[in-house]
């Protein structure tokens, strides 16, 4: 399938983009240039390939979700610039 200067003007159109004469030619022979290389690839023999989504296998790197002790509020509070009842106290940012 080959891309005319007339698909590169139509899509520019659509996508808002004002090009020159010399841009849509340009555009043109370097989208045909791509097609040529995907034919290429279609040319490859890939019986036996599994199909993919990415080039390394995935797997959850996170850790499994387990019950442990936390911390104790006076150890979690300690370096707090402020604290009031047990709590964090930060400046008021709502104005009410």
């Amino acid at each position: 399938m080959k891309i005319t200067r007339q698909d590169v003007e139509n899509v520019a159109l659509l996508s808002r983009l004002e090009m020159t004469p010399a841009e849509l030619d340009s555009y043109a022979v370097q989208l045909n240039a791509i097609l040529e290389y995907a034919e290429v690839l279609n040319k490859l023999d890939t019986t036996g390939v599994e199909p993919t989504a990415h080039v390394l296998p995935l797997k959850n790197v996170m850790r499994p979700d387990a019950v442990k002790p936390s911390l104790s509020r006076e150890l979690a509070l300690a370096n707090a610039p402020e604290a009031e009842d047990g709590y964090f106290k930060v400046p008021k940012i709502m104005e009410g």
